[in-house]
């Protein structure tokens, strides 16, 4: 092969690097197809899953009397377990460990940030609604959206709405990023902090009446303050400069 390249003037390996940048791009097509069906797969199953729980659930709270009481608590706590994935992953992405992690991708984990957002959102909405539409509950939409307006538990009530607004405020804010400097829109940002707290309250003095409920507000809690702490304990006087000048 060498005689060859030489006999046509081109250097020894130019015709193995001209084969390679031929290749490359019908692999690059090849990875990118692949990536578009692996993702499909995902959002098919997560589809029929999600299907399958619908009709599960409909089959068990069909003709019964507390549905929208179960209902409203189911969603509740799906909606909780979100927000607390929320919150942990926004840790880790500003945990100034983060760059020893290259998988996934940075922009893949920002993706997965904005996506349990918006599922928390819908969850969060679905919750209130249902909790507020259902007579029995005692909640009505005067304790959904006015503080110290429900007859039941008033106080835990109230703290869940003052949660939802305050983590309405961090997405509102994260909307600004890239827009607005970081030291505008980061320091509101953090008001997800609280608003956890508030909402892992509610759910404590609202919804935490079963030792496996309790025990699941327990580990939550104490694994976001793990976290949390671990975020803020390892940044260096380097980090700490760095966020300043942002």
């Amino acid at each position: 092969m060498s005689e060859r390249t030489e006999l046509l003037g081109l250097p020894f390996g130019h015709s193995e690097t001209a084969a390679r940048e031929r290749t490359a791009p019908r692999e690059g097509r090849a990875i990118r197809v692949g990536r578009v069906a692996a993702r499909s797969l995902v959002a098919a199953a997560s589809l029929g899953l999600a299907g399958w729980l619908i009709a599960r659930t409909g089959q068990h709270l069909a003709g019964n009397k507390m549905a929208p009481w179960i209902l409203g608590r189911a969603t509740g706590v799906c909606a909780y377990l979100l927000f607390a994935a929320l919150v942990l992953l926004g840790l880790l992405l500003s945990h100034p460990w983060r760059a020893r992690v290259s998988r996934p991708s940075a922009a893949n984990r920002i993706r997965a940030h904005i996506g349990l957002s918006v599922f928390t959102l819908g969850f969060t909405a679905l919750h209130v609604f249902v909790l507020a539409t259902d007579k029995y509950a005692g909640v009505g939409w005067s304790g959904a959206l006015v503080p110290m307006g429900s007859t039941y538990r008033p106080v835990a009530t109230t703290l869940g709405l003052l949660g939802v607004w305050t983590a309405l405020l961090a997405g509102v804010s994260a909307a600004a990023a890239g827009r607005l400097p970081r030291r505008l829109w980061w320091p509101l940002h953090k008001v997800a902090a609280s608003s956890f707290v508030l909402i892992w309250i509610h759910g404590v003095l609202g919804g935490g009446d079963t030792p496996a409920l309790l025990a699941l507000y327990l580990s939550t809690g104490a694994l976001l303050v793990l976290v949390a702490v671990s975020r803020y304990a390892a940044r260096t006087p380097s980090d700490r400069v760095a966020e300043l000048r942002r």
